[in-house]
């Protein structure tokens, strides 16, 4: 079996994280964002789960990615079923989970050059 090695030049990937802010390529964030393998989008909501807008999930809906992970602070939390409907018909995967674990679940599907994103909300 031949393995090759990956290059993650030019990706943004999470270099650290803990319960109240993320780095990406070393630049660290403390407020929500939405970070793709090529941009960053930060200010994406101010909302934390429980306040979700169906407008905050529009926004996940035109990212154009095969998956987003949501990311919902310390502790995982989701959101109310409505808000996630609509992706599944979209062809979108949505993947609710802490936001430790979206950062390594993102930087491991980045890495393998998949259409993700990652949406972060923090406590």
């Amino acid at each position: 079996m031949k393995l090759h090695t990956t290059s993650t030049a030019g990706l943004n990937l999470f270099t650290a994280y803990g319960d109240d802010y993320v780095a990406v390529n070393h630049e660290k964030h403390e407020k929500n964002l939405i970070v793709l393998p090529e941009s960053l989008r930060p200010g994406w909501s101010t909302a934390n789960v429980a306040t979700l807008q169906e407008s905050d999930m529009q926004q996940l809906l035109g990212l154009g990615v095969e998956v987003i992970l949501l990311g919902t602070g310390k502790r995982l939390r989701f959101p109310a079923p409505a808000l996630m409907r609509p992706f599944a018909p979209a062809g979108i995967g949505l993947e609710v989970m802490d936001l430790q674990a979206a950062c390594r679940t993102y930087n491991i599907l980045a890495s393998e050059g998949r259409k993700v994103a990652a949406a972060l909300l923090f406590d």
